[in-house]
């Protein structure tokens, strides 16, 4: 018997310990972490650095309360801010909080109260979040959603051209889309969806939760595409495992979020700042994410190579954010990756998720490359067999 509400498929695995790109079991078995608590661990398992700047604040305080001042909220500010186009922060605990309050915002700022996301999208589990995300298994059984969403096609620049609405507040969007199967989003369409903001005279949100934080090889995955969006979200490897989100946001935004407008009591607690403020000072260093981008360029090119040989697979992704779409359910695939010594995410019923630490090692990306490349062969055309 459990004593949880059963929520969550779970695995049939209880970890043990971690340690770099490795998960231990209770029985002993290593696994090769290709899911990093789900885009979270960045830094890998226990990252030394992140893990000393706790245990050097846990000797200090662990909250007050956002009544008093906390410069390490500001550092961690200035240095977010100096990688984004955002100028100024409000902290979260989680993704879908960030979300939250980027939506609340923009409808504030506007006076307007239509969103516009995407098909396949997502955007959290809070009631507003649900109603963001744009897949109706996300929404089932909670009755009418909020009000003022409305969904288009993800990549069809035609659909966005066509939009014709004063009472968009804002149009929200992931660069890739991640639970929706890992779907990268087209130069052409995320620059019409820009345009059409500034038309509108809407603000562009762009959802980082999942691709932010050098999960791309660029502290923010909108940077490749020559965007300049009004805010940014970030959550899941901003702290290296301890909850954390944040809202990044344009100067002008700031009057629309004055005192009492909008709030969090644990949102930037001290754990969580020092934390965060270890991971973005390792992850943002040049030389790092340099490294972040050979290594991707590595671990696609080996798996282009992989999949050439395998028929019936389809590449995508960006950066270490990869799917292999298996044009078939993945379940079973996912479990024998696990069975193997590899843990892996579904993105959707047919895509397999790969999301490794940015600090995975080429010999690493060589052994889940060889584990995922004999898993497929089984169930690729028999000639190939």
């Amino acid at each position: 018997m459990s004593y949880l509400f059963p929520t969550y498929a779970r695995w049939e695995v209880e970890v043990s310990h971690a340690e770099g790109s490795y998960l231990y079991d209770t029985n002993g078995k290593k696994y090769l972490d290709f899911v990093s608590g789900i885009a979270v661990c960045n830094l890998g398992h226990r990252p030394k650095k992140v893990l000393e700047a706790i245990e050097e604040q846990l000797q200090n305080v662990w909250h007050v309360s956002n009544l008093f001042q906390q410069p390490i909220q500001e550092e961690l500010a200035e240095i977010l801010v100096r990688h984004s186009s955002g100028d100024a922060v409000f902290f979260a605990n989680s993704g879908a909080e960030a979300n939250e309050a980027a939506i609340k915002l923009a409808k504030k700022y506007t006076g307007k109260h239509k969103i516009i996301t995407f098909q396949k999208s997502f955007h959290g589990r809070t009631f507003l979040t649900m109603t963001a995300t744009g897949q109706e298994k996300v929404q089932e059984g909670y009755g009418p959603l909020a009000p003022t969403f409305e969904y288009l096609p993800y990549n069809d620049v035609e659909k966005v051209k066509q939009l014709q609405d004063d009472s968009v507040a804002a149009i929200m969007l992931e660069v890739v889309q991640g639970e929706g199967g890992v779907v990268p989003g087209k130069k052409e369409f995320l620059q019409a969806v820009e345009q059409k903001c500034k038309e509108l005279n809407a603000l562009l949100i762009i959802d980082e939760v999942q691709t932010g934080i050098g999960r791309t090889g660029k502290p923010f995955a909108y940077q490749h595409f020559d965007l300049d969006p009004d805010i940014i979200t970030v959550a899941k490897g901003l702290g290296s495992g301890i909850p954390v989100g944040a809202m990044i946001g344009k100067e002008k935004l700031k009057a629309a979020f004055s005192p009492g407008s909008h709030g969090s009591t644990f949102g930037g607690n001290y754990i969580a700042m020092a934390a965060a403020l270890a991971t973005v000072k390792e992850i943002f260093h040049p030389a790092f994410l340099t490294e972040v981008k050979d290594k991707s360029t590595y671990f696609q090119q080996l798996l282009e190579k992989t999949l050439n040989n395998t028929s019936g697979f389809e590449l995508r992704g960006l950066g270490l954010m990869v799917g292999i779409d298996c044009h078939q359910n993945v379940n079973d695939l996912i479990s024998t990756l696990r069975e193997k010594g590899l843990l892996v995410l579904p993105a959707g019923p047919n895509v397999i998720r790969l999301l490794p630490p940015l600090t995975v090692t080429k010999e690493e990306i060589d052994q889940a490359v060889a584990m995922i490349q004999e898993t497929l062969l089984k169930v690729s055309e028999p000639s190939l067999q």
